[in-house]
């Protein structure tokens, strides 16, 4: 009730809005990402094996960024997180040399895949105009077992 004696409806916050988290791309901050994720999903109650698999995929995105996108200058990392529902969307860019052959060849190569065996979708975006961008979606609800 308001001072006057009237109602007044209360409206909850919008359940379903991006959010957004913009840092250096440098090794310490996947760790920030990573501590974003994890608040987000006890905020929102997800699943201990989705939010494990969702934070291996950022991370794996992340370190691609970190590694791969600025050789020779600096750049930024850019994390959006998108509740729809039962899903939740992460979007991992940056606007560093794009995807291709790498010139670190250390390790493996096999961050894509990973992320790929993770997530319940990958999207490559190849329509920025620098950079790459990863769109990843991940369910709440899933399967018991899941063919990788």
């Amino acid at each position: 009730m308001t001072p006057g004696g009237h109602s007044r409806e209360v409206r909850p916050a919008a359940a379903e809005s991006d959010i957004r988290i913009t840092l250096p791309a440098r090794p310490e901050n996947i760790a920030v990402v990573r501590h974003m994720l994890g608040a987000l999903a006890q905020t929102i109650d997800l699943p201990e094996a989705v939010v494990d698999d969702l934070r291996l995929a950022v991370t794996e995105a992340c370190t691609n960024v970190v590694r791969h996108a600025y050789p020779d200058r600096r750049g930024a990392l850019d994390v959006v997180v998108r509740p729809h529902g039962d899903r939740l969307e992460v979007v991992v860019a940056d606007t560093g040399r794009g995807m291709g052959p790498s010139p670190d060849r250390r390790g493996p190569g096999l961050g894509l895949p990973l992320i790929a065996a993770l997530a319940d979708s990958l999207d490559i975006d190849e329509s920025v105009s620098s950079g790459s961008r990863l769109v990843m979606s991940f369910t709440r609800t899933r399967p018991a077992m899941r063919a990788l």
